[in-house]
């Protein structure tokens, strides 16, 4: 040491205390704390995966059920119609004897077939008279009558059935028209 230089009282960078620990080691509350982080991430990760299966599973419960459901109603339709066949084979049973009752059975079968249409919630319209509407109308003709209003029907070719809101099939329809 030379008289000019002072004495220092500094330890070498390499054995300077400092509030950082080295870079291969982490403090313990900062260590405890990512354990906890990693533990949550892996508790939201397995409950993400059960509710995607529960979604899943819940999916084809519902596929299922609406399968099973349609089965059910076409079923119930089905029963439905089953008295109307009986009455046709019956009908055609009894197809050589008196014509008059036969119709008459025929007629018996068509009022039975259309009150099973009106049960299932598809009455049949009566139009005739009624202003022409092309949502519940489909016109296949027109006529020129003086006896009728100009844009009613003059008559049904094709009855309808069903209420306007839940139309099953439109009533084919002879359209008046003004005279000439």
């Amino acid at each position: 040491m030379s008289d000019h230089e002072a004495p220092t009282t500094e330890a070498p960078a390499s054995e300077v205390p400092t509030d950082e620990a080295p870079a291969d080691e982490v403090p313990a509350d900062e260590a405890a704390e990512r354990v906890d982080q990693a533990r949550q991430i892996a508790e939201l990760e397995d409950a993400w995966r059960r509710t995607a299966a529960e979604l899943d599973n819940f999916r084809k419960r519902c596929a299922r059920d609406v399968v099973r459901g349609r089965e059910q109603e076409r079923a119930a339709v089905a029963a439905s119609w089953l008295p109307v066949l009986d009455n046709l084979e019956r009908a055609l049973e009894h197809a050589s004897s008196d014509p008059e009752s036969v119709v008459e059975g025929v007629r018996g079968v068509l009022a039975q077939a259309v009150g099973v249409l009106a049960d299932l919630g598809y009455p049949r319209r009566d139009d005739n008279g009624r202003a022409f509407d092309p949502a519940v109308h489909e016109a296949v003709s027109t006529v020129s009558d003086e006896g009728l209003v100009p844009g009613t029907v003059a008559q049904v070719v094709r009855p309808g059935y069903g209420p306007d809101d839940k139309l099953l099939r439109p009533a084919a329809v002879v359209v008046a028209t003004r005279a000439s």
